[in-house]
């Protein structure tokens, strides 16, 4: 099998840039096996834990991190989700996306809304960081149910 050389090699940038869309392409749709393939085996996760909302949740590992989707689709009116990526930045092994999010929750037939900010990093062609910065407040108050 022949290499690439250094001229035609991707660069990180590119690299990180192809799992980030790949990592795009299977939440949107909905493929939880292909995103525990994107996911590495540890994951540096951050997502405000949020007792008020069941998807909401420390995660570590690939499966669980991949298991968030299936959570998340449970939990809400899935026709009514809807996602905008306005900014896609990418430098070396890191991505920042920004952009808004709705959807309404099942349970209670509440809506919500709001921009968020997702960092990612992706090593060996694995995402290791996932960062999601949103806004939870809405989120709690289409959960609660009183």
């Amino acid at each position: 099998m022949p290499t690439r050389s250094a001229a035609t090699a991707p660069s990180e940038a590119e690299a990180t840039r192809a799992v980030v869309q790949e990592f795009l392409a299977a939440r949107s749709a909905g493929d939880v096996e292909r995103l525990g393939a994107l996911f590495a085996d540890e994951v540096d996760w951050l997502l405000a834990d949020n007792p008020a909302v069941p998807w909401i949740r420390p995660r570590s590992t690939a499966a669980e991190c991949a298991a968030q989707l299936t959570e998340l689709l449970e939990h809400t009116v899935p026709e009514d989700a809807r996602a905008s990526v306005d900014t896609f930045l990418v430098d070396g092994k890191d991505a920042v996306l920004t952009g808004h999010v709705s959807g309404t929750v099942r349970a209670t037939g509440r809506s919500f809304q709001g921009p968020f900010a997702l960092r990612l990093t992706v090593e060996g062609g694995r995402i290791t960081r996932h960062h999601l910065y949103e806004n939870s407040l809405s989120i709690a108050e289409a959960c609660a149910t009183s």
